[in-house]
């Protein structure tokens, strides 16, 4: 069972949407809202979203021809880094300008106790399906990271899964380490979505496949595939970090991760398409703008 948002002439509509591709209206405009109804009445969101699908009939459009939204608006995203051996190479990578011939902080990063994890982005900067993500300015050196995004309550339970862009610049990265949240967060940098996989229904979180295909031009240059059963931490142990000493807002989302990195001669260009597809999530689609083309309101 997946939750999505679409927008109508009426406003935003919660739905759920079942295996078989059907669509179910929802008496709420906020995934965190079902969430926490479910804990009053005692019961799990899978069977609180079950009982309130008798009672209404799905509609007759398509899921492929809603306008969908950002599944729910993310007061923070967090992400985290190096934790998969295809991150470390990439940022090795990056650090030592391709040379690799020593280890570096991102070794011990990835063999380290604590994780890496730092603040992505907000609700303001996080764009949803369709939606255009931009390319920073100053950067010549910008891919897309296909990212598990974890769903959690302010208590750090994870209740869903989504699928998350965790876009990049290399080059500032690469230049210094402290310069990490300039190559992480500005604005459209961050998009979620297209649905929330509730928890309850995933068997196995350890086992989405996660692809990346970039299209330029109406051609393929990018195509990568990865599954969650490389990551090198448990979900439980980055969602732990994440809470100590913290306040957590409903509705945190905390991406966790990438192993899909395009070639290291690759950057993103402005008119780029690109697409994220996980298991049991679908595909999360986003253009690619330079920040010119941005209608920028204060």
């Amino acid at each position: 069972m997946r939750i999505i948002r679409f927008e109508e002439s009426s406003g935003f509509v919660l739905a759920a949407v079942t295996d078989e591709q059907q669509v179910f209206p929802l008496p709420h405009s906020d995934f965190m809202e079902l969430v926490r109804e479910s804990e009053q009445q005692q019961t799990t969101p899978l069977r609180l979203v079950q009982e309130m699908m008798t009672s209404v009939q799905p509609l007759e459009k398509k899921l492929e021809d809603l306008t969908l939204l950002v599944p729910l608006e993310a007061a923070e995203v967090w992400a985290c880094g190096v934790t998969y051996e295809r991150s470390r190479e990439a940022r090795n990578y990056e650090a030592t300008g391709g040379k690799m011939d020593s280890a570096t902080f991102y070794d011990k990063v990835y063999d380290a106790k604590r994780p890496e994890i730092f603040f992505k982005s907000t609700a303001a900067r996080t764009v949803g399906p369709n939606q255009d993500v931009y390319l920073r300015s100053d950067s010549n050196w910008q891919i897309p990271e296909p990212e598990l995004g974890l769903v959690l309550t302010r208590e750090g339970k994870i209740v869903g899964y989504t699928a998350g862009n965790d876009m990049s610049c290399r080059d500032i990265e690469g230049e210094n380490p402290l310069y990490l949240p300039q190559a992480k967060m500005w604005r459209g940098s961050c998009s979620i979505g297209p649905s929330i996989r509730l928890a309850e229904t995933v068997s196995d979180p350890y086992a989405f496949e996660i692809i990346c295909r970039i299209y330029r031009d109406g051609e393929k240059v990018v195509d990568g595939s990865a599954n969650t059963s490389q990551l090198k931490r448990k979900y439980e142990e980055l969602v732990e970090y994440l809470v100590r000493d913290n306040s957590l807002f409903d509705g945190t989302v905390l991406l966790t991760g990438t192993c899909i990195v395009p070639p290291d001669d690759f950057t993103l260009a402005d008119g780029d398409r690109i697409e994220i597809e996980i298991s049991g999530i679908g595909i999360l689609t986003n253009p690619v703008k330079s920040q010119a083309t941005k209608n920028i309101s204060i």
